[in-house]
């Protein structure tokens, strides 16, 4: 069992891990061996929370398939071990954020003086653009 939080867990036989050749540079190593890790992870399979599981969503952005499964590539590490720990731990820390509920925003008012500074820095900056203008010449 996978701890998320003290009320969320997830089997560790639900996390599907296939390996497969990693793309960009690397030499032979990269045409010859499949070290990169293919993370599925089906959230249907997990009773969350309809907050948890909107921010689920959100979160996961295009790593969540329209089956509602999580596909998390890995293939920063050259050997598969290394690449299946940090599939995992990717998994668990997305879960691990979604959980945590935002604090909501509280609206204020700008205070006196922030407003009086604001008014006052507009006027001098008017002051500087009336000053560009033509000069009279009155000679």
């Amino acid at each position: 069992m996978l701890r998320i939080t003290r009320n969320i867990a997830i089997d560790e036989n639900d996390v599907e891990i296939s390996f497969i050749r990693a793309s960009g540079p690397g030499g032979q190593n990269v045409n010859k061996l499949s070290t990169a890790a293919q993370l599925r992870y089906d959230t249907r399979r997990l009773a969350l929370d309809p907050d948890i599981a909107a921010r689920l969503v959100r979160l996961a952005g295009q790593r969540l398939t329209k089956d509602g499964v999580i596909v998390i590539h890995a293939q920063r590490f050259r050997t598969q071990e290394r690449n299946r720990a940090d599939a995992t731990d990717r998994l668990i820390e997305l879960l691990r954020e979604a959980a945590i509920r935002p604090t909501p925003r509280r609206a204020t008012k700008p205070t006196l003086g922030s407003k009086q500074r604001r008014l006052e820095s507009k006027k001098r900056r008017g002051d500087v653009k009336a000053r560009r203008g033509r000069t009279s010449s009155e000679d």
